[in-house]
């Protein structure tokens, strides 16, 4: 994690014990979504992960003032989600079989919740990314992984050859490498797991 963003993080934090409102509508807004998404990689449940994330923050805002987080707000967030989840496996009898699989098996250990990567930032460096891609590899690359489309269906479209079609979506598939390799451990990891 960034200095600034520690930082940032820190002075939050501070607010929240001090009983400040707004402080916790920032954590909040910042974090639902991505922590519901996560959630649901656990549950296969919109309704219960949504019910987990809110009961985090209800526990979050209910203890703001005895709070102690080691690492970050991020992590201290991302593990209560996982244990609640996991929790909600153990209760509720989700697939025995798949439930067994996440508690052998879980995904974050105490060091790897700092290298989570919520949705939202793979997706603004998935983002960061493709604009660096020059626009005839990025717009073969799009239509073939965006709207599925197959190189012959692409080539009959830009009206290029299928080899075109080939070598541009492999130089999309080299720059993208290059931009999000500190990213794809963590990308494969997160496919393997949830897939």
């Amino acid at each position: 994690m960034s200095e600034l963003l520690a930082s940032y993080e820190r002075i939050l934090l501070e607010k929240l014990k001090n009983d400040d409102q707004s402080a916790f509508s920032v954590i909040f807004t910042r974090y639902y979504q991505d922590l519901v998404h996560f959630s649901y990689g656990f549950t296969r449940d919109s309704d219960a992960s949504e019910e987990i994330v809110q009961e985090v923050f209800l526990k979050l805002w209910e203890n703001r003032n005895s709070l102690v987080i080691y690492n970050s707000l991020k992590s201290f967030l991302l593990k209560t989600v996982q244990n609640r989840s996991i929790d909600s496996l153990r209760h509720v009898n989700i697939t025995n079989k798949y439930a067994s699989k996440v508690l052998e098996h879980p995904f974050l250990s105490e060091n790897d919740t700092e290298n989570y990567i919520l949705h939202s930032e793979l997706q603004a460096n998935f983002n960061h990314a493709m604009e660096k891609i020059p626009f005839e590899y990025a717009e073969a690359y799009r239509m073939s992984r965006i709207e599925t489309m197959n190189y012959q269906e692409i080539a009959q479209k830009l009206n290029v050859s299928v080899r075109t079609v080939e070598v541009r979506i492999s130089k999309a598939l080299h720059i993208l490498r290059e931009e999000l390799k500190d990213f794809l451990v963590l990308i494969l990891m997160i496919f393997q797991f949830f897939h």
